[in-house]
């Protein structure tokens, strides 16, 4: 009787674990350029706080200095309102007061749509609009079928590699602030 009950419990063990293994969700691939790698370039139409701007932005032309890349979903909304206006509030401590260090918000919004946002809330950053998803495909942050780019965020190196990358990017959690400043000035080559 006692072999038979160890029998049996051992076969609802197997079938627990083999159930909880079937159910869990399976591991998802990482997406977009991994650290080390060059950071595909791009080019897309921009805007800042003085408006949209006449000609393009591109990664390749601030090859040298320090580069944050920061998908969003869409303008205007809590987190994404939340993350922007963090980095606006804390500007001179994570970015060097843009000395050295750029910072592109990029979104599927339009450039009129960034460049009034912009404005509304001070945000000292560039945006360029994404809204056929070519950056956000290099970058892995969009995908056919999407109505938004995902929550994806990069720190590039003068060199032009990926220093850093935060997939997705909390905005919401004070830790992923203090973690993006520290890898910024390790990208950078600061203390």
């Amino acid at each position: 009787m006692l072999h038979r009950n160890a029998t049996v419990l051992a076969a609802a063990l197997v079938t627990c674990v083999t159930i909880a293994h079937a159910q869990a969700p399976a591991a998802q691939p990482e997406v977009g350029p991994k650290v080390g790698e060059i950071a595909p370039d791009f080019s897309l139409p921009g805007a800042t706080i003085d408006g949209v701007m006449r000609g393009p932005i591109s990664l390749s032309q601030f090859k040298g200095q320090t580069v944050v890349i920061a998908f969003f979903p869409k303008a205007r909304t809590s987190g994404c309102t939340a993350q922007m206006t963090h980095y606006r509030d804390q500007w001179s401590t994570l970015f060097n007061g843009g000395k050295g260090v750029k910072v592109i918000g990029i979104s599927m919004d339009a450039d009129t749509t960034t460049a009034a946002w912009a404005k509304e809330a001070s945000l000292p950053m560039m945006f360029a609009s994404d809204m056929k998803g070519e950056a956000g495909k290099l970058y892995g942050s969009w995908s056919e079928g999407k109505t938004t780019e995902s929550r994806l965020l990069y720190v590039v190196g003068p060199d032009g590699r990926i220093a850093y990358t935060s997939k997705p990017f909390k905005p919401m959690v004070d830790e992923s602030y203090s973690e993006l400043g520290v890898q910024i000035k390790k990208a950078a080559g600061t203390k």
